[in-house]
């Protein structure tokens, strides 16, 4: 028999690769072969699997998307190897009551999903995209790493009974004032200076960082884009270059509906016959948007409806009046939509902030794709 397109499926992992092949002529997972974590070991085995299809066969491999990122992907794509990263949340699930998981097993439901269409595909960034990605996540570690050491050097006064009486919160300049002046005795005295120190070297990294991620939105490639998306409450200029880079092209999106369930802030449904049963949201997709327009939503929880701050009004400044027009509409409806929701109909906050998070997700779409009339 001949065949023309071979769906090889890629359960991709640190040190092994498990692939199998599967045709819709024979709809069956056949050949599977554990091999060394290596795009070369992938090219090689597509060469021995011509043996079985023909000399003409055309290969379409996928994997999930994980921990090797996107360097699997180019490596086949330079190769002339038509690669696809599955979206693991879009994947047609086993049946239920299956419990065996194995990596066969796994590169066998890849191949599947890739002969029927059953999947997503994951959007592949440009270079310079993905490097001011990883820089931006690499400068959320850091912010992580100071948080944590906040905690420990509160939790260690706490243990040594060390109390701040002052008037104001924790780690403003009083705060860290009173810190420095105390004068543990013996060792604690050691420790408290090295907390401090480390608390010191990554709040300094963490300016020259932010310092360093403003050059890059100034950027010609995405300095009208963060601009415009700048001009929504709650979102700064780090927040709009990171939703940049993670989401890409935003055209690609039919619609507004299409962007939010993207990044998993639609609810999900368990329905059946005429019962409809509403769930949470499904938090598919990008995460990492999903959590920076979340935290954006908790500004419409403050502040007067219609009131533009000195800070909002600098950064709306430079923009077309369509682009502030558009922004202050989408700021006056969901501060207006926060407060009709928490006081008028008790619903909780934390659920109404994801509410404004998904509209806030559809205007931005609509701002990305000037959609703003």
């Amino acid at each position: 028999m001949n065949y023309n397109t071979v769906f090889v499926g890629m359960d991709v992992h640190k040190e092994t690769f498990s692939l199998c092949c599967y045709t819709n002529e024979k709809e069956i997972a056949e050949y599977p072969q554990k091999v060394d974590a290596h795009y070369s070991k992938i090219l090689n085995y597509l060469e021995a699997m011509r043996f079985h299809y023909g000399d003409d066969v055309s290969f379409i491999c996928g994997y999930e998307a994980g921990c090797l990122g996107f360097a699997l992907y180019h490596q086949l794509t330079v190769h002339n190897v038509k690669c696809i990263i599955l979206a693991p949340t879009t994947m047609a699930k086993p049946a239920k009551g299956k419990k065996i998981k194995t990596d066969k097993r796994d590169a066998a439901l890849i191949a599947k999903c890739l002969a029927h269409h059953d999947y997503s595909p994951v959007h592949i960034p440009t270079e310079h995209d993905e490097q001011v990605k990883e820089y931006i996540r690499m400068r959320q570690d850091h912010k992580l790493a100071l948080k944590k050491v906040k905690q420990q050097i509160l939790s260690f006064c706490l243990r040594h009974n060390y109390r701040f009486d002052g008037t104001s919160n924790n780690w403003t300049a009083a705060h860290i004032a009173w810190l420095r002046a105390l004068k543990p005795g013996g060792i604690y005295g050691e420790i408290l200076t090295e907390y401090l120190l480390t608390f010191d070297t990554l709040t300094d990294k963490l300016g020259r960082l932010d310092k360093r991620i403003g050059e890059l939105a100034s950027d010609g490639e995405y300095k009208e884009k963060v601009s415009k998306l700048s001009c929504f409450i709650g979102i700064k200029t780090q927040t709009a270059l990171s939703v940049i880079v993670e989401v890409g092209d935003f055209k690609r999106f039919a619609s507004a509906q299409h962007f939010a369930s993207y990044i998993g802030l639609v609810p999900g449904e368990d329905s059946s016959g005429g019962d409809q049963n509403r769930l949470g949201i499904t938090k598919a997709g990008n995460s990492q948007v999903r959590t920076l327009l979340v935290e954006a939503a908790q500004s419409f929880s403050r502040g007067q409806v219609g009131y533009k701050s000195k800070a909002l009004k600098e950064r709306q400044s430079g923009n077309s009046p369509a682009v502030i027009a558009y922004a202050d509409k989408a700021n006056e409806r969901l501060r207006r939509r926060y407060y009709k929701l928490v006081l008028g109909k008790s619903k909780k906050a934390n659920v109404v902030k994801t509410a404004i998070a998904r509209e806030l997700a559809c205007f931005i779409w609509g701002m990305m794709t000037e959609n703003i009339s």
